[in-house]
Formats: C-alpha cells, structure tokens, sequence
C-alpha cells in the first residue's frame, strides 16, 4: 500500500483526502493538490485508520489545528490521569493529541490512549529509546525496534529530532538557555560523548523506510529551539532549520509525509520572519509551532502569551498550534490546565483563521453575535469555544442580580434595564425602521 502522498503523486483521490475536504468544506481536487505539493498532511497510520482514527488535515489552505500535549513523568505516573487529560482535551476542542510520556509503563500507556483517541495521534520514540538505559548507549538498532514498535501500535504522527548535527552544537555558546528540548538535549549529550554524527540524521532513509510502511508522518522537531525570547532566532535555530529543508526533501522523495516542528520562544515582531523563512527552506511544508511564547515573564499566565504568539504565527504561515498551559515552565499540568491550553491555543487559531479570511471562519463568530443581539442565551452559550464556562458565568451573574432586582428578557443581566445598550438598540430599530405610507406601498 502507499502513502497518502505517493497516492496524491499518483493521480489518486483516497478516502482520507474525500473526508478531510467534507469537513472543510473543499473540493476534494484541492486538497489532493495540496498534499501531493507537500503542503499539506493527512497524519493517519493505516492501522489507526482501522480502529477509531477520524483523519485530519494540516495545511495552509485548512483551518487552523491544535495539538494537546499530555504523558506521564518519571515523577508523577498514572495511566488514569492522563486518560483523563486527554478526554478533556477532546472535549475542549484538540485536534491531535500528543503522548509525551517517559515514566511507567510507556507501550501499555500508548496502547491504553490510542485505544480512546479519535484524532491524530503524536510520539517522540527518543524518550522510550533511553527507557531503562543511559543515553550513551543507544544505537541504531534500539533506535529502529522503537520506532518500529510504536508504529505498530498506530502511532500517527513522531517528532523526530534529526536536525541536531554536531557541528551545530558550538552555535549554543552564547546562549542564555541553552537546549530546552529533551530530544534535543539528550542527542546533544550523545554526539559529545561519541564524537559522532546525530544517528537519527544518519540512519534517516530507515527510519523514512519505518515510516512509509505504516504512513507515519514525520514532525520533524526543532531540537534547536529557542527557550527564551534572548535566543530567539540565532544561528543554532537556523542552522538546524536549513538541515530541516533537507530533511523534507529527502523524506518526500520517498514517499513520507512531512511538517516541520518550529519555536519555541520569540518576540512578536520576529514572528512573521520565523514563519516565512520556514515556508521558504521547507519549501511550504505545514508548520507546527509551540506558542510562540512572545514573552519569558508570565509564568501561570503562559496560555496567554502562546495564544498571543500564536494569532500571529498562524496569521503569517503556521498550520498546526501545540497548546501551551498555564503550568508551563512550571510543572506538569492537570486536567483543567489542560483545558485552558486547548481553549486558549483554538482561540487563537480561530482568531487567525479569521484574519487571513479562511472561507467561512467567521460564519459563526455572526451566529453568535446574532444570538447575542436577541438576547438568545442558548444559541449565545453554544456556538462558543468553551460554552461551560460562558454558561456557568452567565447563570452565577443571574442568581446574583435576582437577589437584588426582577430580571427580564428585554436586556441583560450586567448593566440592568435602563442602561442596557441592547434593549436601547431594540428601540432605536423601531424609531429608524421606514414607515410605511398611508394608502401606498411600502
């Protein structure tokens, strides 16, 4: 069987492309363009694709998509927290979900989550390679029974850090962070110790052999990436995005799809020229970026500032938002952070959505502003992104105001009747309305 990208290559129309275009709303022909050009990926493993997998489409011509990150710790290991946290990011909206577990048992965790996850599903294999082994001795072998392992289960999608070279290493001198990645860090610590190329860049035909086999996706990570906005686009970023152009293009040509994982850390008037040098090396290959983080200050706040970060890279070339929490920098989060990250990364890709006039992105922005208009708090609550919380407010603020006056459905519930501005408007309709005249037409 073939990829989706070799089945695109090739003239053909899959199944995966004809459901993707329906849910947005597309000809199919266009997104069979799109993928086949690279632009575009559907990351489903044919054997995920045989359970409970609804496929979904990154690329520029879609809407927005948002990853949720969970997984558990060397510190802190429950199969059922994470199960949790993952339904949770369902519900608020994620459209992948991304399994960065490193403590307990990681195959029985992968196999327990896929078993529930109806979207598409993300791994870095490096954290289970150095399970149970010191980082030193890992080789291609271990490497390639992981690998090999985890597309079996059904993985969608890995993040695969081979862009790290070791020439790349003394470009992080200068910097005030160093190496925030794990995968990163732990090839880094590897390529020292031996004195030897990144293995993932040099056994990379094989693990693209893996891959195309079970039409895994390649993320390509950004080991490199900026941990702070003072290491924002410097030269070890860049380094390791041109090794990434080269990376995508050697994975295309055998048939693998590809994205590319960007930062990280930036200032917001560097956003724009991350995501268009990105488009330029990878050669428009979907763009998956974490935030940006557009400033280092905000700890518990961090959802804000990636939401910030991420309006603006979704505006200017990203395709796909990893959520931030507000737990972030901080520790690992819970369920409910997890539902403020989704919520605060889907504002901000609906947001962008909006900006670069994506057919229909605001079709439901006016629904709800209709419904808010007549007063309509059902309509109002439902075609919000989070339409718990907007009702649990709403119904607090009424039981307040009962206590103290009449409420009633010509206005609202926070200016009170003689100064609510929407009661006004009603009557300001009446007075401009034409007339009709007396004995003629109207």
């Amino acid at each position: 069987m073939s990829t989706q990208l070799q089945a695109a290559r090739g003239g053909t129309i899959t199944d995966e492309v004809k459901f993707v275009a329906e849910v947005e709303k597309l000809d199919a022909e266009v997104v069979h363009a799109e993928l086949a050009a690279g632009r575009l990926v559907i990351p489903a493993n044919k054997l995920h694709l045989k359970t409970n997998l609804a496929p979904t489409g990154i690329g520029r011509i879609l809407s927005t998509k948002v990853n949720a990150n969970i997984g558990t710790s060397s510190v802190r290991s429950s199969v059922e927290a994470e199960i949790e946290k993952m339904q949770t990011a369902l519900a608020a909206g994620a459209d992948a979900v991304m399994d960065l577990s490193t403590g307990a048992d990681l195959d029985a965790t992968r196999e327990k989550l896929l078993a529930l996850c109806p979207v598409t599903f993300g791994t870095v294999p490096i954290y289970q390679v150095i399970e149970g082994r010191d980082v030193e001795n890992i080789d291609s072998k271990i490497i390639l029974e992981i690998i090999e392992r985890q597309a079996k289960q059904g993985v969608d999608f890995f993040t695969i850090h081979a862009g790290v070279l070791k020439e790349h290493l003394p470009l992080l001198e200068k910097r005030v962070a160093g190496i925030v990645s794990r995968g990163g860090a732990l090839l880094a610590k590897w390529m020292i110790y031996h004195d030897k190329q990144n293995p993932l860049y040099e056994m990379f035909d094989d693990l693209c052999d893996v891959m195309g086999e079970y039409d895994i996706c390649f993320s390509l990570g950004d080991g490199l990436r900026p941990g702070c906005i003072a290491d924002a686009t410097d030269q070890a970023q860049l380094a390791e995005l041109r090794t990434l152009g080269e990376l995508t293009e050697r994975a295309q040509e055998k048939g693998c799809q590809v994205m590319v994982e960007g930062p990280g850390h930036v200032p917001f008037d560097q956003i724009k020229y991350n995501m268009e040098i990105q488009q330029e090396i990878c050669r428009g290959a979907p763009f998956y970026v974490l935030g940006p983080v557009v400033t280092d200050i905000a700890p518990g706040y961090d959802h804000i500032t990636s939401a910030i970060g991420g309006t603006a890279a979704a505006f200017y070339g990203a395709s796909f938002l990893c959520y931030v929490t507000p737990r972030e920098h901080l520790g690992l989060p819970n369920a409910d952070d997890v539902r403020a990250g989704v919520i605060a990364a889907k504002i901000a890709a609906h947001a962008a959505d909006i900006a670069r006039g994506l057919k229909g992105a605001a079709e439901r922005d006016k629904r709800l502003s209709i419904a808010r208009t007549n007063l309509d708090w059902r309509t109002h609550f439902d075609e919000s992104l989070d339409p718990q919380t907007a009702e649990r407010m709403h119904r607090e603020v009424c039981k307040e105001v009962e206590t103290r006056e009449s409420t009633s459905d010509d206005y609202c519930s926070m200016c009170g009747r003689q100064w609510c501005s929407v009661r006004i408007n009603r009557e300001i309709h009446e007075a401009i309305k034409p007339k009709a005249v007396p004995g003629g037409s109207n």
